[in-house]
């Protein structure tokens, strides 16, 4: 009798045990001692990149920072009377991307310009900048374009005269999908007053015909002879062209920005949505290193500013693009033998860039500089190498923006000088349909090295180059795991020994690119405590062949516990659902 009297009381206190915990799982969480979070996402697939937590359920909010990651029991007692539910139902929720390089206004203003990278021929070419033409205000040019003659049979580069006909007096300037060269009309030509007789400039070439004229194509430094004549957008065109910029990159998960090249004007732009609170993305603007004086003066150093609104970074140009053949390269191209590419307007002469950013290093501002060209990279390593002989090592973080086509013996280089290799992977199956072609197989088996760099020890910060490329994040994890060309001739992988892995991907699409701009400890991982950048996707990128990851999209974007984007039908079902996302 005893003896079960002692099983009845163990028994009964064991069920006590779980009755408290159950009754305390429902308790509201101040009853607890603890706030009630202002959002929590339920029933997810977190995938956090945070490596001692990789996976979770949910996630809990509270103001613009995550208070907890982990099971639905841990996070159910954080539930208020106010907390916003969202049921993810089963789906993968990530850190927001973050994009370490791109051109956010120029992005956004192309957005309403003419579009040309999907010509598919001279003449439809030709056929949309009429129409552009026809529809330009008076004093007004067609800009914008991203043109890509590769696409085209025959692959020639357009001139003045295949589009004079056309844009009668309305000056066209339209830029290669590179950045690096663009097509003016003769009505640009005649305002920017450039004729046989216009010198080239250091660091670009005018491109002539055997008479000495002029084409109207200008490649790199050249091109500033024909921006000079074109009007400044003004202060209301650069806030139109950043609104449309934020909302697409809500809609592509991107929350995070990286805006290389940022002029001033637009910084101020920044500051007013940021005011308005309208400013849906968190910018780090990197102004040119020639205008390094400028941060300096005012005391401002690396990653100043907000969690909203940074400066502190500059960023410089060693060369150009293969794709305009004015990378600068040890070897001549394969296809121009002439040819071994330039140095930008800033290497002219290289002593007086290396004395720009070893004063702005000093200074305490971060070193960002394009280099695609062997010979570019590692003019650039030259040069880090000695600032950091000079001013020593500090955390500098300094990058090399596309790092594209290595010589292989600067990969130790990199590591040993701590640079990180900012890269954009779609580049890689884009230029893949024809880079050999510029610069032969052997030297294309360390181009877009993503493999071999983190073999090194690299950190790798991941972008797209926008609006060099398409913003969305989803296409830059495709590439990055598949480097299937997009014209479908290597389905397996074009140099697929330096393909990655999908978890190291999307690491260097978020923390590395979070470790780029010095925000490693405020984003980039699903961790409590950091900043409530997150994004739910419609598939689960890590079950799906990595054939199909192209086909996902954002479901929704969230920056600093704010839904900023909606996908049309998840708003549907959420109009369609009760307060804790159950249907009703």
């Amino acid at each position: 009798m005893h003896g079960q009297y002692r099983e009845l009381v163990s028994t009964g206190g064991q069920l006590m045990k779980i009755l408290m915990v159950l009754l305390l799982s429902a308790v509201p969480a101040w009853a607890q001692g603890q706030p009630a979070a202002d959002l929590i996402i339920t029933h997810a697939n977190v995938y956090t990149v945070d490596r001692q937590h990789p996976k979770a359920e949910a996630v809990a909010v509270i103001g613009d920072r995550i208070v907890a990651v982990g099971t639905e029991a841990d996070i159910n007692p954080r539930r208020g009377a106010e907390t916003r539910v969202i049921d993810a139902h089963g789906k993968l929720l990530l850190p927001g991307f973050n994009d370490a390089h791109v051109h956010f206004t120029d992005g956004g203003a192309t957005l309403a310009e003419v579009q040309l990278n999907d010509a598919r021929s001279a003449q439809e070419f030709k056929r949309r900048i009429a129409a552009q033409a026809a529809k330009t205000a008076k004093g007004e040019w067609v800009l914008g374009g991203d043109w890509d003659e590769t696409k085209w049979n025959p692959a020639q580069e357009p001139t003045a005269a295949l589009i004079d006909g056309v844009t009668s007096n309305v000056p066209v300037f339209v830029s290669r999908y590179d950045g690096h060269q663009g097509l003016a009309n003769s009505a640009a030509m005649a305002l920017a007053n450039i004729s046989a007789k216009t010198p080239d400039v250091p660091g670009g070439v005018i491109v002539r015909d055997a008479a000495g004229v002029p084409t109207g194509i200008f490649k790199d430094a050249a091109q500033d002879l024909i921006f000079k004549a074109v009007p400044p957008r003004s202060h209301e065109q650069r806030l139109a062209a950043a609104k449309r910029a934020l909302a697409y990159a809500a809609s592509v998960g991107v929350t995070s920005v990286q805006h290389m090249n940022a002029e001033y004007a637009d910084v101020a732009v920044y500051t007013e949505l940021l005011e308005r609170g309208q400013l849906t993305a968190r910018i780090y603007c990197a102004p040119l290193e020639t205008e390094w004086q400028d941060q300096a003066k005012l005391g401002l150093r690396r990653a100043w500013g907000s969690s909203y609104l940074r400066l502190g970074a500059v960023k410089g140009f060693a060369d150009g693009s293969i794709g305009s053949r004015t990378a600068a390269l040890y070897s001549p191209y394969s296809d121009e033998p002439d040819n071994r590419g330039i140095l930008s307007a800033e290497m002219h002469p290289p002593e007086a860039m290396r004395e720009r950013l070893m004063k702005a290093d000093a200074a305490g501002l971060q070193l960002r500089v394009h280099a695609i060209g062997d010979r570019g990279i590692s003019m650039i390593l030259d040069i880090f190498d000695a600032i950091e002989k000079t001013n020593g090592y500090h955390d500098q973080r300094m990058t090399i923006e596309h790092a594209q086509h290595m010589a292989p013996k600067d990969f130790e280089r990199f590591a040993k000088l701590h640079v990180i290799a900012s890269m954009q992977p779609y580049h890689a199956i884009d230029d893949g349909r024809w880079v050999e072609a510029r610069i032969g197989h052997e030297r294309a088996r360390t181009s877009y090295a993503w493999r071999s760099f983190l073999d090194h020890g690299v950190t790798l910060a991941f972008g797209t180059d926008w609006d060099v490329a398409p913003l969305d994040p989803i296409l830059g994890l495709y590439a990055a795991v598949t480097r299937a060309t997009l014209d479908g001739r290597h389905p397996q992988g074009w140099i697929p020994e330096e393909k990655l892995t999908l978890a190291e991907a999307v690491e260097a699409y978020t923390l590395g690119s979070a470790f780029a701009e010095f925000q490693e400890k405020e984003k980039g991982t699903v961790t409590s405590g950091k900043l409530a950048d997150l994004v739910l996707l419609s598939d689960d990128i890590f079950a799906i062949k990595p054939q199909a990851i192209r086909n996902v999209k954002v479901e929704m974007t969230i920056v600093g516990g704010r839904v900023v984007y909606t996908a049309p039908l998840a708003r549907t079902q959420a109009n369609n659902a009760g307060a804790d996302g159950t249907p009703r």
